[in-house]
C-alpha cells in the first residue's frame, strides 16, 4: 500500500465512523443527539481533509 491509499482508506474510514456516529446520535440516543452529531461531523471534516491531502504528500 502507498500513501495514496493509506490516505484514501482513512477518509473513507473517518467518513463512515462520522456517518455512524450521527445516526447513532439519531436513533438510539436522542436526548445527546447534537454531541453526537458535532463530533460525527468532526469526522466527516477530518475524512475529507485527509481526502484533500491524497495526491499532495
Amino acid at each position: 500500500m502507498n500513501k495514496n491509499s493509506i490516505f484514501g482508506w482513512a477518509s473513507f474510514i473517518l467518513t463512515l465512523l462520522g456517518i455512524v456516529l450521527i445516526l447513532l446520535g439519531v436513533l438510539k440516543y436522542p436526548d445527546y443527539a447534537i454531541g453526537f452529531s458535532v463530533v460525527g461531523v468532526g469526522f466527516i471534516a477530518i475524512g475529507w481533509a485527509f481526502n484533500a491531502l491524497k495526491g499532495r504528500i
